[in-house]
């Protein structure tokens, strides 16, 4: 069996077909100016979001909240995700 790769669940045609759609409207010229305004739209989005998260914490802090929960929890979800696979793995293999 082929298997395509996929990325956001768009097969690798669909990318290029939407790609030529891009170029035939906006024209092979603007396409950078384009990319380079959405690359600026992620960067302020994310610093955005960092500062918002630096907040959080500060302001955590600042009460005495423990803020080593939310890590504890992630280890433990971890662990038993890692559980599941390790189960759902040998399940698997069986069928």
């Amino acid at each position: 069996m082929l298997q395509q790769a996929t990325f956001l669940f768009i097969s690798g045609a669909e990318i290029a077909f939407i790609l030529f759609i891009v170029v035939m409207v906006f024209g092979a010229d603007k396409i950078p100016e384009i990319a380079r305004g959405l690359g600026k739209g992620m960067r302020t989005l994310k610093d955005a979001t960092n500062d918002i998260k630096h907040e959080i914490a500060k302001s955590a802090d600042k009460h005495g909240i423990d803020t080593d929960v939310a890590s504890s929890i992630n280890e433990e979800i971890t662990k038993v995700k890692d559980g599941i696979d390790d189960f759902t793995g040998s399940v698997k293999r069986k069928l």
